[in-house]
């Protein structure tokens, strides 16, 4: 790739053209670019929401990808961007480099997007979304407006970023090709450390080495706000505290002044309520119970994070609780898709091992009495399929019907042997209680026919088995079930 070199940040980003702009991070940096008045091109594979959302922005966004997709602009792209999904051969990229038009990653552009600000956080194996959210929320509550970058949709907004009008900018750290490098934030979050993308990393062990290199890019006086209870998360926080970093720990055991405590957890009305103490910090009371919109105890650590990284940006804690309790939730983060012949549909993004066990486990308080849990996963990459086959079997465990797609491939190419039947064959449930549907076409109608009245379907995995919500509730509700729905 090009090199940036040291030209002036200001004139690289004056005109750019974003390859893939209809990615979550991509679409994010595209947005606050155009806030700022930004020339903003950009070409995806196909059109979406997300790409007539930025057109109308005053984005051009033509669909595929061509080497004449570079001329948008009268003089051509100061510079363009570019993700980790994007390979070498793309014929954008291929043309940028014969021109020598800068090439920055996507990482580069929105660490540019900081300049001037006192910069926030979000790194983690899991949870960095929610958490990200969570803190975005809280803050505007607070009434402040901090220019944010997220890896998903905030459901109340319906925008992944925004240009704000205060001196914060608040980011989720991407870790998958240690690009969160390139960040220096003054408040760092770190949710947990736990092997994961390491067909980019190579090793476990380089994994959390990335971990050590991004705390180590602190600023002078920032802090480093990690879960205790998290063995990765809690090594780093060591780590860091012994080499002169401040550090707030949160989690269930934690006794150092300026900690939080989790002394509790409920589930609620499809919800939940953290009880937490502030260690050594004055508070209205000894404790304080903190409701979290979405169900699960891990999105309630994710909510304490958030309180932690509010109070360090300068929020009170009474506004910060009170914006934790109307968050609204992230797309893709149990989301609730609509009901039909009695039977709830969600959709969730965890594609880990411990994402799909920590939200299966979540998701049981939410069903009725008798129901079931009926999980529709897609595995994520042929890399990950082929390292953790066995312990998404075992997470999935955790359902009473399972049905496996085949792997969404993303970036990689077919691995022999790896598909969604490897880890099919590992679930710890009879037989018959699960299913391998390598078609995707297929898969709504084989799951509306597996389930019940008052049961919970829960789509999962990041690729495209999100859109299989809305065919499975049109499944459900169809002339041969006889009962009626609604859907969202």
């Amino acid at each position: 790739m090009t090199e940036a070199g040291a030209q002036d940040t200001a004139e690289l980003l004056a005109r750019v053209h974003l390859v893939g702009i209809g990615g979550a991070g991509m679409s994010g940096i595209a947005r606050i670019l155009l806030a700022r008045g930004n020339e903003v091109s950009g070409s995806d594979a196909r059109d979406s929401r997300t790409v007539l959302a930025l057109r109308a922005q005053g984005a051009q966004v033509l669909v595929g990808h061509r080497a004449e997709n570079l001329d948008q602009f009268d003089s051509g792209p100061s510079a363009i961007v570019v993700s980790t999904a994007i390979r070498e051969d793309n014929p954008e990229l291929v043309e940028a480099n014969r021109r020598g038009v800068p090439v920055l990653r996507r990482a580069e552009a929105l660490a540019a997007l900081m300049a001037g600000h006192r910069v926030a956080c979000v790194a983690g194996t899991h949870g960095k979304t929610s958490t990200t959210s969570m803190l975005t929320v809280a803050l505007q509550h607070c009434r402040f407006d901090p220019s944010f970058a997220i890896g998903g949709d905030l459901n109340d907004s319906g925008a992944n970023a925004h240009h704000g009008d205060g001196t914060i900018f608040v980011a989720e750290a991407d870790e998958s090709d240690g690009s969160f490098l390139v960040f220096s934030p003054s408040v760092a979050v770190v949710t947990n450390v736990e092997p994961d993308h390491l067909d980019h990393h190579g090793s476990a062990g380089a994994y959390t080495r990335a971990f050590d290199e991004f705390v180590q890019r602190i600023v002078p006086g920032g802090v480093l706000i990690a879960c205790a209870d998290d063995p990765g998360a809690a090594r780093l926080a060591d780590a860091a505290q012994a080499a002169g970093v401040r550090v707030r720990r949160y989690g269930k055991s934690v006794t150092e002044s300026g900690d939080a405590r989790l002394v509790g957890y409920r589930p609620e009305h499809g919800a939940g309520v953290a009880t937490v103490e502030l260690v050594g910090e004055p508070a209205p009371a000894d404790r304080v119970d903190v409701q979290v919109a979405v169900p699960g105890e891990h999105m309630a650590g994710n909510a304490v994070a958030a309180v932690l990284a509010g109070l360090e940006l300068g929020a009170e804690l009474p506004g910060l609780l009170d914006g934790l309790a109307a968050f609204g939730g992230v797309r893709r983060r149990f989301e609730f898709k609509g009901r039909a012949a009695g039977v709830q549909v969600y959709d969730d993004y965890a594609h880990h091992p411990t994402e799909v066990e920590a939200q299966l486990r979540a998701a049981r308080p939410v069903l009725g009495e008798d129901g079931r849990l009926v999980v529709v996963f897609q595995p994520h990459l042929y890399s990950r399929t082929a390292a953790f086959h066995a312990e998404f079997a075992t997470a999935l465990g955790l359902a009473d019907e399972v049905v496996l797609l085949d792997v969404y491939g993303a970036r990689e190419d077919p691995q022999p042997g790896v598909t969604g039947e490897l880890i099919a064959g590992g679930v710890p449930l009879p037989a018959e209680r699960v299913h391998y549907e390598p078609s995707l076409t297929e898969a709504a109608a084989l799951v509306a026919g597996l389930a019940r009245p008052r049961d919970l379907v829960l789509t999962m995995g990041a690729g495209d088995v999100t859109m299989l919500g809305p065919e499975i509730l049109s499944e459900l509700d169809g002339p041969d079930r006889g009962l009626g729905g609604d859907q969202v």
